[in-house]
């Protein structure tokens, strides 16, 4: 009964041909309003109903970014593989709906084209900073290696990325997660890594705007929690540190990417970072504190600094913390 009560209002919204194109759009990346009516060449008020008609039936669920909005296939969506069978049939059967196929297809990939020279721009303006915090943050390569090897010993399950910044960490551990939410406070970082991450099924990653002293997520939510190169910005770094904790289920892991304690003081003036790195003793301590079992830490030379990975395991607590999430 249950399944019927959802088949039936999904089989009615989807008897209008622009909902289905809708539906094969948004099951390939994540678009606006505007960017579906770019594609589909309607007005956006238009295709605005079509899309509470998706929302309504379960097919499709809106993301705010800031002040956008974003649509994508609903997970879990009650027929969705149905109807990638039924697209894929169609294609090879209709050739009129082949040709409309192509058609969306190329529109789409202009759309993703117009994502990836935004994210161009944004990196041609900050050329010079990104230039400097690379070589400062020592051979990327090695750290990245490093990481992977020290989240191998246990599957990264359901993995939040607080501060993707660029998205360059979830595309490393995409191939090794099950689901990747990548979370930024600044929305043209998420411009920059949305673009970045567009080729990944976006039922494999998600991207989210928020805080890292106010995570948007349910008490326990992931089995893995990865801070890479934020810490430093952090003022209050207990605080973070304790929100990560908040929404890692017991047994689950953290790892912390940062600069080893340094004194380097231009990175205040000129990055913002409002710590110089970490001692060894002094994380230790805040991961304790925060409700984790610190594993030794790995240590990954640079030029000037040196980046520490600090891994720990969540400690099971008769009486986890919970939050109301508004």
């Amino acid at each position: 009964m249950l399944i019927s009560m959802q088949i039936e209002p999904a089989l009615r919204a989807l008897s209008d041909s622009s909902r289905l194109r809708v539906m094969r759009l948004v099951a390939q990346m994540e678009l606006s309003v505007g960017e579906i009516a770019q594609v589909l060449g309607q007005s956006q008020p238009r295709v605005s109903q079509h899309v509470a008609r998706l929302v309504d039936a379960g097919l499709v669920e809106r993301r705010k970014e800031g002040n956008s909005v974003f649509l994508r296939e609903a997970s879990p969506c009650p027929i969705g593989d149905a109807l990638n069978r039924l697209f894929a049939t169609a294609e090879r059967e209709d050739a009129d709906f082949s040709e409309q196929s192509e058609a969306d297809r190329n529109r789409l990939a202009t759309i993703r084209d117009a994502r990836e020279k935004e994210a161009d721009r944004y990196f041609a303006r900050h050329a010079d900073e990104w230039d400097t915090l690379r070589e400062i943050h020592g051979p990327e390569k090695a750290s990245e290696e490093a990481l992977i090897a020290a989240l191998a010993d246990a599957p990264i399950g359901h993995l939040l990325d607080i501060g993707t910044g660029t998205g360059r960490i979830t595309e490393l551990l995409a191939p090794h997660a099950s689901h990747i939410v990548a979370l930024d406070k600044s929305l043209d970082m998420l411009r920059v890594a949305r673009a970045r991450l567009q080729a990944i099924a976006p039922d494999k990653v998600e991207l989210a705007q928020g805080d890292f002293t106010n995570l948007p997520f349910p008490a326990a939510s992931f089995d893995t929690v990865l801070l890479h190169q934020v810490l430093h910005f952090a003022h209050d770094p207990a605080l973070a540190l304790k929100e990560a904790a908040r929404v890692t289920r017991s047994g689950g892991r953290i790892a912390v990417v940062d600069l080893a304690r340094h004194e380097l003081d231009e990175l205040r003036t000129r990055h913002a970072h409002a710590r110089l790195g970490f001692a060894d003793a002094t994380m230790a301590k805040l991961l304790a504190e925060a409700g984790f079992d610190p594993a030794d830490p790995v240590e990954v030379p640079g030029r000037e600094l040196t980046v520490k990975i600090w891994s720990a395991t969540r400690i099971a607590h008769p009486a986890p913390q919970e939050r109301e999430i508004a």
